[in-house]
């Protein structure tokens, strides 16, 4: 049975009732969980949680409120004004729109209430109808342990898909009866109780030439690092590559002593300590920290001792105890605050798929960026035309998904100009867990529309959503560290900006990155930004899978993911106790060990007290 996180197993959570009667039964449940509440302007419970009171801003005019919980630099007097000018939650956009950093916002408005996270869904909103309301939250498995939810397998199955980037499914909770919000939209739960969606935001039109579009980058990743560091005397950040070293160049501006970490990887290519110690020298004051390869953990080392109690699979949690090393070294050196480079590599090195479109606006732009990518990948000459030509909508290329399921995997050298990357199902999926997922993958191809009208920007905006839902948990676990995990390049003002760039000035095979080094020139030191190399850790993983072979096997003894009747134990032993085929993706086993230590983490979840 599902039982709600006690508070030590839940850094973070809050649940947003609408301005009824109605949910009073909903207030009663909650109130022995929460040490924090926010009332409606009509004095009835509104939020209730454990949310970081630092994080928080709350501003009140006559019968509207807004609370804004996250990382950003509102203040209440802001807030106040802004609610002084609503008259329905319509109003708030404009202030939706403007706000620097992630967080969420919700408001309460003449009885009406508005709830809204991040476009990545970094900062998700989560919702269900209890007894006679909807209510919302942001996370999932709170709203399972007020409705007593059990595990939706059909979900489940969903998550042994060799990539978790497949909209709209990827996201969807594993719980049943319970929905998260999609993309853009925010929820509104009226006096009633009743809920509805409310799409707000859509993709920027890439049309922003680079001269324009690297200072409105510029501004944009300031304010989101500004946001966080203000009024801190020490913060902390990884070093690696150039995402990462933007994001410490522009903390080493402000009033902040700054801590520098960067992973010292056993591969012998990787050059990340080689480019980070050149940058340090090039800001100064600026602490540096090298962690040696020798005290990284492996890849899948302590894989059967995780215990973080997330709210979905997390394909992190095959190599949590090797990310917590930097995160624990900062927070031991004191560090409240951490900057990370994710969602770097979505926004500035951007999908080739752009190309299809650019194709038929600026033919000879893209024959020449087609041309290059074809030569670095290499590409297929007659694959990369078709894909080219190929107008089929999302919903055909979602329901070829649904027809492939168990082909063959595409080769590594196959064009990447479509809707996505087919997935696949893994060959220890039961014929059960991938009848489950088509059935899924058909029903959502008679309706689905794509995040974006582009395959670039779709592409793009998927990419964002599904690492994003990584680094949300992997925040979690820092948060029960004692640290706050900052992702700027997830916040939404830089995320626009980065979209609204032209993409043959932000995508090209000639330059690494070409957004991001304009952007940052006379912020990150000359010499860095001339770097086009990056670690992508394929080594670690080989070697991790090799020297713990022994903990993935021991998964595989009394599986809870095969007594749902999902995988078939002998086969996935099997692909464990050796070296893994050429065709299957080291993604492929990291959503199997994800859900299956994710369902054996369930049945030790505690009932606070």
């Amino acid at each position: 049975m599902v039982r709600l996180p006690d508070f030590d197993e839940v850094p973070g959570w809050f649940v947003a009732l609408p301005d009824c009667a109605s949910a009073a039964p909903v207030a009663t449940a909650l109130r022995n969980r929460a040490d924090q509440e926010v009332r409606h302007p009509s004095g009835r419970p509104w939020l209730l949680g454990h949310w970081s009171p630092s994080g928080t801003a709350v501003g009140e005019t006559g019968r509207a409120k807004i609370v804004v919980i996250g990382d950003h630099a509102v203040t209440s007097g802001r807030l106040s004004t802004a609610a002084g000018r609503a008259h329905t939650v319509a109003d708030l956009d404009g202030l939706a729109g403007a706000m620097a950093g992630s967080c969420h916002l919700a408001a309460s408005v003449a009885g009406c209430v508005r709830v809204q996270g991040s476009i990545t869904g970094l900062r998700p909103v989560f919702h269900a109808r209890i007894g006679d309301v909807t209510v919302a939250a942001d996370r999932a498995d709170v709203l399972a342990g007020l409705l007593d939810a059990e595990v939706d397998e059909q979900r489940m199955a969903v998550r042994l898909l060799t990539s978790f980037a497949l909209f709209p499914l990827a996201g969807e909770p594993v719980w049943r009866d319970i929905s998260v919000l999609l993309s853009g939209d925010y929820l509104v739960l009226d006096s009633n109780g009743r809920r509805r969606s409310v799409k707000w935001w859509t993709a920027p039109e890439p049309v922003v030439p680079m001269a324009d579009g690297a200072p409105a980058l510029r501004e944009a990743l300031s304010a989101a690092v500004e946001a966080r560091v203000r009024g801190r005397d020490l913060v902390s950040c990884d070093l690696g590559g150039l995402d990462s070293t933007a994001l410490c160049s522009l903390a080493a501006r402000g009033g902040a002593k700054v801590v520098a970490y960067t992973a010292d990887g056993r591969d012998p290519m990787a050059d990340d300590v080689t480019w980070a110690r050149r940058t340090v020298t090039g800001l100064g004051d600026t602490e540096h920290h090298v962690i040696a390869g020798d005290r990284l953990p492996m890849v899948y080392e302590g894989l059967r001792d995780t215990d973080d109690r997330f709210d979905e699979p997390c394909p992190a949690a095959v190599h949590i105890s090797r990310w917590l090393v930097i995160p624990r070294s900062a927070a031991a050196r004191g560090s409240r605050l951490h900057l990370t480079g994710f969602g770097g590599d979505e926004l500035l090195a951007g999908s080739p798929a752009h190309l299809h479109a650019l194709l038929r606006t600026h033919p000879r732009t893209a024959f020449r960026r087609v041309r290059g990518f074809a030569a670095q990948r290499p590409w297929p000459y007659r694959e990369t035309l078709r894909q080219l030509w190929d107008s089929s909508p999302y919903r055909a290329w979602l329901a070829r998904v649904g027809d492939q399921l168990t082909a063959v995997p595409a080769p590594m050298e196959t064009p990447t100009l479509d809707w996505g990357t087919p997935p696949r199902m893994p060959p220890w999926a039961t014929r059960d867990a991938v009848d489950a997922v088509r059935e899924l993958i058909n029903t959502a191809a008679r309706t689905a529309e794509p995040l974006a009208e582009t395959r670039g920007q779709h592409v793009e905006l998927e990419a964002m959503r599904s690492t994003s839902r990584m680094v949300r948990q992997l925040g979690q676990t820092a948060a029960r560290a004692g640290l706050t995990l900052a992702a700027p390049y997830y916040d939404d003002r830089v995320i626009e900006a980065g979209l609204a760039v032209r993409p043959q000035d932000r995508i090209t095979p000639w330059q690494y990155k070409p957004l991001i080094v304009e952007a940052m020139r006379g912020i990150v030191p000359d010499e860095s930004l001339t770097r086009h190399t990056k670690d992508e850790g394929s080594y670690e993983v080989e070697a991790g899978l090799r020297e713990h072979r022994a903990e993935l096997l021991a998964l595989c003894e009394d599986s809870r993911l095969a007594r749902l009747g999902l995988v078939d134990p002998d086969v996935l032993r099997e692909v464990c106790s050796r070296p893994l085929p050429p065709a299957l993706s080291f993604d492929a086993l990291y959503q199997t060990a994800a859900c299956e230590v994710w369902l054996r983490a369930l049945e030790t979840a505690t009932v606070p007290g």
